[in-house]
């Protein structure tokens, strides 16, 4: 299969049963992939953004949101990843986490703990921590927090002016942010998440 499961930096590995879950025949290539995950999570945008209603903060729309982003690649799209990854906390404490999470980020928005960008970015990055999904945790994070961000009367996020999903030097700066924020220091990521592509 060519490129399709090599290692690289840019993506979190499969396992051989999850990339049995591969839906188009026609994929062989990395390229490929991307390309049809980009085209569903097109669809995906137009779906969230044309909702009257989205709910980030309901875990069942966030998986429905996942399951919309990637149901015409992947079989196993908008469930709960089962094996361990080198990111994330341990499968069976996705369900737990992802509850103790949401109900934290309803209390920010209630008691308006941080600003609108602030609290989306650390929406985010708690959702990149858990890392509930097989892939594509990042790019499905990165589509929550638009939506919340605009939910909560703001603008979308630039997110580096870049796909973040092939390596490169935008998106080392996305995961260092990350990791910054990993220790605390969100701020990183609040300017990465609005920088233009030459800015931090």
């Amino acid at each position: 299969m060519n490129d399709l499961f090599g290692a690289d930096d840019a993506s979190t590995p499969l396992t051989p049963e999850e990339q049995r879950d591969l839906l188009p025949s026609y994929i062989a290539t990395r390229a490929e992939l991307n390309e049809a995950e980009q085209q569903n999570i097109l669809a995906a945008q137009s779906w969230a953004y044309g909702l009257r209603r989205p709910d980030p903060f309901d875990e069942k729309w966030l998986k429905r949101l996942h399951r919309r982003m990637f149901e015409q690649v992947w079989s196993w799209a908008g469930r709960y990843r089962t094996t361990p990854r080198n990111i994330g906390v341990d499968p069976w404490q996705i369900a737990p986490q992802m509850r103790i999470f949401l109900d934290d980020a309803r209390f920010w928005v209630k008691h308006a703990t941080y600003s609108p960008d602030e609290l989306a970015i650390r929406f985010h990055h708690r959702l990149v921590y858990i890392h509930p999904f097989a892939n594509g945790n990042g790019r499905h994070a990165r589509l929550a927090a638009d939506v919340l961000i605009v939910q909560l009367g703001g603008e979308r996020f630039d997110w580096g002016q870049a796909t973040l999903v092939d390596a490169g030097e935008a998106r080392s700066r996305y995961i260092q942010a990350l990791q910054e924020a990993d220790r605390g220091r969100i701020e990183a990521l609040v300017r990465f998440a609005r920088s233009g592509a030459g800015e931090t």
